[in-house]
């Protein structure tokens, strides 16, 4: 049997990924993107926010062969720091110990990497070539230059890989209703910098993600191999505070001093950094329909985008390509293929988005909640205890690679355990180990490693 040709528009993270994958197994890719060659020309990405590498994007790239030159580059997080006003720094883990963490890593270095590995693979990619149109009936691409030079080529398969902005997706809309819709957070977001120390290495702690958390916004910071931390800035687009109180510098100067007293003696030019990095805006994108027949095909952001805050965004696009190269390795037909894929990807896709809202509340709001702490520290106490059937939903989320689906359902079940067992208590002296074992051995069954 020939070789199918796969076209991919993008070539970003899912894109590099998608196209090393293929290419390692002997699949024809070529791949457009509308951006230069971030090799010739640095990584133009603009607003980025640093990546969190877990379990699920690590997977794809121990696929991939590039683990270990990925992790060279990557700085471990053990859990939240989180920094109130008028109060000590507490930390929270997020797994057992060391064998359990995230890794801070740069979108940019990351992109390279998988890009440069997938073209030595033999995918082939021509940059500087942005989708302008596609005829899906007639099996045609075409491309226009930033000097305004077009091209046209025809495509066995085409699938999108290009972002929450996808053009391949907006073409797609004009064969077929994708049933799109798109969720405004009203917040959004702004990037700024802690740099390295003076004689290098970090001016707080390295291994850990940094939270200032201030009820409806917040400020966090991961760390960088340089030493120096990537800062962002998450805060509602109108109200008081929001970006649209923050009009003038003396604004924004009195803004920072006033919610983040112990961070700004860290950032000498965020009023700089806030003046020229571009404000970033927050959405959650839900499509009913991600493919047409086995000619064009939707994946990772550009099928469902979400929001950042559970750091899950590269790595449910990581799984997308695991999962579509698996697809196209069995089904000799692409329809099918393409449609499985759906079936598969679509729910798991619904419930990381839903659990990134939720774990926005938790960063801005909860962590610095007596009450919330005390569940965790409950469910920690529990996940000990009983380590084959009550792990914690983060845990399975970042750690373990559980569909997404499945973590949101056996997450909200332990969730109302631990709300049961703690009542009305502002203390855990008096929690009934024994019916908490009774409720778990007969709620949640043994979760498979």
């Amino acid at each position: 049997m020939s070789k199918r040709e796969y076209t991919l528009i993008g070539a970003g993270l899912a894109g590099s990924l998608l196209a090393l994958l293929l290419a390692r197994r002997g699949e024809k890719v070529r791949v457009f993107e509308r951006r230069p060659d971030p090799r010739s020309v640095g990584y133009l990405g603009g607003r980025s926010i640093n990546l969190a590498l877990a379990e699920r994007g690590l997977h794809g790239l121990r696929l991939a062969g590039l683990e270990r030159a990925v992790m060279d580059q990557a700085v471990m997080m053990r859990g939240r720091m989180v920094h109130e006003i008028g109060e000590a720094d507490r930390f929270m883990r997020y797994g057992k110990d060391d064998s359990e963490v995230i890794w801070s890593v740069n979108r940019g270095r990351l992109n390279t990497s998988v890009l440069q590995a997938a073209e030595d693979a033999g995918a082939r990619f021509h940059f500087d070539s942005a989708l302008a149109s596609a005829d899906f009936d007639r099996r045609e691409l075409r491309f226009e230059s930033s000097d305004g030079v077009h091209c046209q080529t025809v495509f066995d398969c085409v699938i999108g890989t290009d972002g929450a902005g996808s053009a391949l997706r907006a073409a797609m809309m004009k064969a077929t209703d994708l049933g799109e819709r798109i969720e405004w957070l009203g917040h959004s977001y702004k990037e700024l910098e802690i740099p390295s120390a003076p004689a290098g290495g970090f001016l707080i702690e390295p291994n850990a993600l940094h939270i200032w958390p201030r009820g409806g916004y917040m400020l966090i910071a991961l760390p960088n191999v340089d030493g120096s931390f990537t800062v962002t800035l998450f805060l509602g687009n109108e109200g008081r505070p929001s970006f649209a109180t923050l009009g003038t510098m003396e604004a924004v100067r009195d803004f920072f001093a006033t919610e983040f007293p112990s961070a700004v003696p860290l950032m000498p030019e965020h009023l700089q950094d806030f003046a020229r990095n571009p404000t970033g805006l927050l959405a959650t994108l839900r499509l009913d329909q991600w493919h047409i027949d086995g000619r064009a095909l939707l994946v990772g952001d550009a099928a469902h985008a979400i929001v950042p805050f559970h750091g899950q965004g590269m790595n449910c696009a990581f799984e997308d390509c695991v999962e579509l190269d698996q697809l196209l390795s069995e089904h000799s037909d692409l329809e099918s293929a393409f449609a499985e894929f759906h079936v598969r990807r679509k729910p798991n896709a619904d419930a990381i988005a839903d659990m990134a809202i939720e774990n926005y509340v938790e960063m801005r709001d909860s962590v610095a909640d007596d009450r919330f702490v005390l569940l965790k520290q409950l469910e920690r106490s529990l996940a000990g205890l009983h380590p084959e059937r009550f792990v914690p939903r983060y845990s399975m989320v970042m750690f373990r690679r559980i569909g997404y689906a499945e973590a949101q359902r056996r997450g909200r079940v332990q969730w109302q355990i631990l709300e049961d067992l703690l009542g009305p208590a502002t203390d855990l002296a008096g929690i009934d180990y024994a019916e908490a074992e009774r409720r778990i051995v007969s709620e949640l069954v043994p979760l498979a490693n």
